[in-house]
């Protein structure tokens, strides 16, 4: 599977136990539950996101390889989670994710992402470095029950701000209003 077979569309009630399925395969014991995925997605300001394949297996279904959620304060975006079945990983769909996350973050005008990541997970580190984030500091014994630490990391989003509000006019934000 390649970075275009996928596509990303919201996620629905009827994900939830694959979602939970793949939350136990990835994250073992700090697995969210269900009543918690269920508060998370009521949360207010919340959006997650799936990816499924554009081509159907053979049963015919298009199974959820991937899940993405950000929670937006009204000032700062926060990643809450980026899940990619170990089966489907190295094709892509985090990388997508993570691109539709932060397009989200842009259209809501949030001035930075924020995320918190395990210092032990290298791709994960690489991936949100190629994509701008800068570690901000670490967070000890952050990912419970394993006591792991976990690295804060930011992406700054005002660049893009300021690239919209230039004298020539283009991408003013007055120009939303029309």
């Amino acid at each position: 599977m390649t970075f275009e077979e996928c596509r990303l569309r919201p996620l629905r009630n009827s994900d939830f136990d694959r979602v939970l399925e793949l939350e136990r395969e990835l994250f073992g014991a700090g697995a969210w539950t269900y009543g918690m995925l269920a508060d998370e997605l009521g949360g207010l300001g919340r959006w997650y996101v799936v990816a499924e394949p554009v081509v159907r297996d053979a049963a015919g279904a298009q199974p959820v390889v991937g899940y993405a959620g950000l929670w937006f304060d009204g000032d700062v975006a926060q990643i809450m989670t980026i899940g990619v079945d170990p089966g489907h990983q190295r094709h892509g769909i985090g990388r997508q994710l993570l691109d539709a996350l932060i397009d989200r973050a842009r259209t809501l005008r949030a001035q930075a992402v924020l995320l918190e990541v395990r210092v032990d997970n290298v791709a994960a580190l690489r991936l949100y470095e190629r994509f701008g984030f800068e570690r901000l500091g670490v967070r000890k014994r952050y990912y419970q029950p394993e006591d792991k630490d976990a690295y804060t990391m930011r992406l700054d989003l005002s660049a893009d701000r300021d690239r919209a509000a230039q004298p020539d006019g283009s991408g003013d934000p007055a120009d939303d209003a029309a």
